[in-house]
């Protein structure tokens, strides 16, 4: 029986079908059986009702009894076969409504929306679920075709996908768009099974349609996440590399078309974040985000800058990450865009921003590096600019820098240099080398100064070609902490063996890194604690720019140094903020001058003048006096007369190691010292200092 369209008219029609089948074939079998049973039965009568007999013989009656008997025996068979077919027609029945209550369990409740469509395309049967999904009626769906709620856009895709699955018998996987009842689109994963009549041939699908809307609007979102920053909503590092690379390779393709990269990158952008707060330098980042748009968007429209020239470009703003963001700049004229571009981002962030209140003036850095059919990947570009950007910090910040070959060569020399130096530590090629600290009132070394010197295979390298790079990088931090365990040690040992009243000092500098430390004041005492040197044996050396750049700060930091019972040094004084009032309110024992007012005092008299009322105020304040990098006895004995206390520098010795201060040390033990004719003590050069001390 060929099943049509109008038999799928409830929730469990093919189940329906069959049961129809199996009633009509049950009313059959009793009207079989009800005909048989009659015809038999009247036979029976026949046979054996009066009127109708016959005389017959004995044994024509005795024959006629058996085919009663046989008729009767055949009625009472059929009769219990027809009850044997009706008790499995009535299995058969239960079975079907069993099947049809599981049939209308599953798709009542299904998630999936589950429709039948004839060869026709018109829907035949749909699950509860699409009303619950799409909010259309049954009604409203059978009155309507499968295909008008499919997005025009997929209706193709739908359609094409429909009649493979005819041919092949199942359908594959497939994603469209289907209009809810509201007019807004829901993405549907559609899967299809061909129906079959009894004779095999083809007369529909059966479609199953899953809601992936909330999925893939997930996978919209992470994929934006992929590609875009969160906090500004502008193409992130990877999608700015892409663009970069589209840009690279265009230029490779035509001659005229120029490109340029901007690395833009905040000044003193922490600041922000440690006084305010991260909301708050999330704040300021999204402004700057939005003002670097709205000026990308003029540069856009060909804005005339002040000189009356035109800038036009077809580029990305982006934001690489932290507080950096990236233009990509096409379609350029000529260079010198960028770099007018540049000065005007630098124009348009010099407007203050308003923070919660606050008003905050920020400055840029920018490197800038302009594309050309000779440069490499987008990797390569974008690390040029940030080459260029950090060129710009390192000049002033809020300046501009073009990068050429030279900067890669730098950097490249520097991160070259940034493997030696670790390899240098694990190798232990930091050596300590020591200068003396002489008293000028009795001419004997009193103390000395540790400094860290690279001893390469191939030369000594010295503190001005590394220690800028360690202390940016935090090398600096092991190895300070070798150089202080090692002078430590070494002191200790000297006070031993060369008792003097007050000990041997010795006097390590302290980087701005490791001033930044909060666990320096522990680390100190722990070092002191493991070589047995007393804390009033150490002077702990800082330069003026770190003391001051933070005073509420560094009084914190060097109170706490101070309670160890070190002294404090301030180094290099005079190259700073030089103001001695500041310095009463840190606990500072010694005033170290630096070695550019020494090296002039015997021969300029302003700068003899300024060493003279430093000396005099230090000594008001109740400062011990170091004169750094005496070369001269003129200038010795200037410092001598205005009565600075110590003093060091080349003409006493210069940084040597270990072996050679032992030496100097048991030239003044055995007492090879001069005395002054003012009745003081003074050192005597030729013997204590040795030129072939001196020179190493």
């Amino acid at each position: 029986m060929k099943k049509t369209g109008q038999e799928f008219t409830s929730g469990s029609e093919p189940s329906l079908l069959r049961l129809r089948q199996v009633e009509g074939r049950e009313w059959w079998l009793w009207g079989f059986a009800v005909a048989v049973t009659l015809a038999l039965t009247l036979g029976i009568f026949t046979l054996t009702y009066q009127h109708f007999r016959i005389r017959i013989d004995d044994a024509y009656s005795l024959n006629l009894k058996e085919w009663v008997r046989g008729l009767a025996a055949l009625v009472l068979l059929f009769d219990i076969y027809t009850v044997y077919q009706h008790m499995q027609l009535v299995r058969m029945r239960r079975q079907l409504s069993a099947r049809d209550r599981l049939f209308q369990l599953i798709t009542e409740n299904a998630a999936d929306m589950i429709a039948v469509v004839n060869a026709e395309g018109q829907r035949v049967y749909i699950s509860p679920a699409y009303q619950k999904l799409l909010g259309y009626c049954p009604e409203e769906l059978k009155a309507t075709s499968s295909l008008e709620q499919v997005h025009p856009a997929d209706r193709a895709r739908v359609i094409e996908a429909a009649e493979k699955a005819k041919v092949t018998g199942r359908g594959e996987r497939l994603e469209y768009r289907i209009r809810h009842k509201d007019g807004t689109w829901r993405v549907l994963e559609s899967t299809s099974n061909v129906i079959r009549n009894a004779d095999g041939t083809k007369d529909g699908l059966v479609i199953i349609n899953r809601d992936i809307t909330e999925r893939k609007r997930a996978e919209e979102m992470l994929a934006r996440h992929a590609f875009y920053d969160d906090l500004t909503n502008l193409p992130n590092r990877v999608l700015f590399l892409d663009r970069l690379g589209h840009a690279i390779s265009s230029s490779r393709r035509h001659a005229a078309f120029k490109f340029a990269v901007l690395l833009i990158d905040i000044d003193e952008f922490k600041v922000v974040n440690d006084s305010l707060g991260h909301s708050a330098g999330d704040t300021l980042l999204l402004q700057v985000a939005q003002r670097l748009a709205a000026f990308s968007e003029e540069v856009a429209n060909k804005h005339q800058d002040t000189t009356g020239k035109s800038i036009a470009f077809n580029g990305t703003l982006a934001r690489p990450g932290g507080d950096e963001f990236a233009v990509l700049a096409e379609d350029l004229r000529a260079p010198s865009d960028a770099v007018r571009m540049a000065e005007q981002i630098q124009g348009k962030l010099a407007v203050p921003f308003d923070v919660d209140g606050h008003e905050i003036v920020v400055t840029a850095s920018i490197g800038i590096v302009f594309g050309d059919d000779q440069g490499g990947d987008a990797q390569d570009v974008l690390r040029d600019a940030e080459i260029a950007m950090y060129r710009a910090k390192h000049t002033g910040k809020a300046h501009c820098e073009v990068f050429d070959n030279g900067m890669h060569a730098q950097a490249v020399k520097r991160m070259q240099l940034e493997t030696d130096l670790r390899r240098a530590l694990e190798l232990g090629e930091f050596q300590v080398y020591y200068q003396p600290v002489v008293s000028l009132r009795n001419g004997r070394i009193v103390g000395f100064e540790a400094l860290s010197r690279w001893q390469r295979p191939e030369g000594l390298v010295m503190p001005g070609d590394f220690i800028t790079v360690a202390d940016e990088t935090g090398l600096i931090l092991p190895i300070n902490r070798q150089l202080l365990q090692e002078a430590c040690r070494q002191v200790k040992l000297w006070q031993e063996r060369f008792p003097l009243d007050p000990p041997l000092s010795i006097g390590i500098n302290i980087t701005p890194r490791q001033f930044a430390q909060p666990e320096l004041a522990f680390e100190i005492r722990q070092i002191l604690y493991e070589t047995g040197l007393n804390s009033s044996s150490l002077d702990l050396e800082i330069t003026e720019t770190i003391a001051m750049a933070d005073a509420g700060r560094s009084a914190i930091v060097l109170a706490e140094l101070k309670s160890l019972g070190a002294r404090l040094s301030i180094d290099d004084f005079g190259t700073g903020y030089s103001s001695l009032s500041r310095l009463q309110r840190f606990p500072v024992d010694i005033l170290k001058i630096d070695r550019a007012f020494i090296s002039r005092m015997d021969s300029d008299l302003e700068t003899h003048e300024i060493v003279r009322i430093v000396v005099m105020l230090a000594h008001n304040l109740g400062l011990k006096v170091i004169a750094e990098g005496v070369e001269t006895q003129e200038q010795l004995d200037l410092l001598k007369h205005i009565g600075c206390e110590m003093a060091q520098g080349y003409l006493f010795s210069k940084p040597v190691r270990a072996e050679a201060i032992q030496k100097l040390l048991i030239d003044q033990h055995s007492g090879n010292v001069t005395s002054s004719p003012d009745g003081t003590a003074s050192p005597d050069l030729n013997s204590i200092f040795t030129p072939s001390i001196s020179v190493q």
